[in-house]
Order: structure tokens, then C-alpha cells, then sequence
């Protein structure tokens, strides 16, 4: 698909907010270019991405929310480091946890990386019933008032945050 084309097909929902997210955009070698014309277009961009590739190239209007992998997503090492310098107070970062283990861990990185003064919101998410396949381990799911409690009691300015898409579409909905 051509930018002319995306570009149209965004416009016709009449939003103007639009959210690169799926898989790793950055991976996709057009993106920086895409979100770079969408700017310019006035678009409101949002970049979800996992940070396992540098994310300073991002056009400075592009609002950054990073997935920062717990220990239990089997994914904790893919977060590149240097990552956290380049984190602004327009970005925002997110944990998606597993268990108590994965609140602990994640409030640590928060502390240790100061991450509460470096973005504008630090958000963690209960982790959704997931099946394994050849991919992934798949995980059982943590109910949202259990992690409100350990925020609760964390004293921590951190969000909860539900993962709307896994309330409102099935979990193989693409184009959402």
C-alpha cells in the first residue's frame, strides 16, 4: 500500500488521531518517512512500540509509548537500553504484568530509570488469558483488581490501565 493510499483511507474515518501500533512498526523501513507525513498533515501520531529499536529517529511530534517487557512475557531482555535516555515528558511507558513478580520488577525499572520525571504517564496492565502456540508461552489472566491493589498499596503514581482492545474486539481482530 502506497502512503497516498494509507494516508486516504486514515482520512476517511474523519479522525485525527491516528496510532502505529502492531507487531514492531520500526521494523517497517517507511515508518519514520509515514509518521514524519502525517505530522506534517496534522495528525495527532502515536508510536506504540516495544523499544527494542532506537527511538530517538522518531520525529520529535510523534508521542512514544513504549511496552517495556516484564520478565514473565519471556521477552525482558529484547528492551534496548540506551532507550531510556532518549525518553521524553511527552512519551509514556507501559508494563504489562503477570504476577507480582512482574509488579515488582516493573516498579523497580521505574525507580532506577526515574521514569516518573523523564514521561508523562507510567501505566501498568494487567496481563489478559492468553493461549500458547508454537510463538509463545501463553499465561493465565491477572485480574485487574488484584494489580489495582498492589498500586494502591505501592503509593506510586502509576496508571492502571486496561487493554481496551482485548474487551472490545476478538483477540484475532486486525485492522482495529
Amino acid at each position: 500500500m502506497q502512503f497516498a493510499e494509507i494516508i486516504e483511507r486514515i482520512q476517511s474515518f474523519g479522525c485525527n488521531l491516528v496510532e502505529i501500533t502492531g507487531g514492531e512498526p520500526l521494523m517497517q523501513s517507511q515508518v519514520h518517512a509515514l509518521m514524519e507525513q502525517l505530522c506534517d498533515l496534522d495528525f495527532e501520531v502515536l508510536l506504540e512500540t516495544c523499544g527494542q529499536l532506537p527511538i530517538a529517529q522518531c520525529d520529535a511530534r510523534v508521542k512514544r509509548i513504549i511496552d517495556i517487557k516484564t520478565p514473565n512475557s519471556g521477552a525482558s531482555y529484547s528492551f534496548l537500553q540506551e532507550n531510556y535516555g532518549q525518553l521524553k515528558n511527552t512519551d509514556e511507558v507501559k508494563f504489562v504484568i503477570t504476577n507480582k513478580e512482574d509488579f515488582d520488577w516493573s516498579l523497580q525499572t521505574v525507580r532506577e530509570n526515574v521514569l516518573f520525571e523523564k514521561v508523562a504517564e507510567v501505566h501498568f496492565s494487567p496481563v489478559m488469558f492468553q493461549e500458547g502456540n508454537s510463538c509463545i508461552q501463553g499465561c493465565a489472566a491477572l485480574a485487574p483488581e488484584i494489580l489495582a491493589g498492589w498500586i494502591l498499596d505501592s503509593g506510586e503514581n502509576v496508571r492502571l490501565h486496561l487493554q481496551l482492545h482485548r474487551y472490545v474486539w476478538a483477540p484475532d481482530a486486525r485492522g482495529v
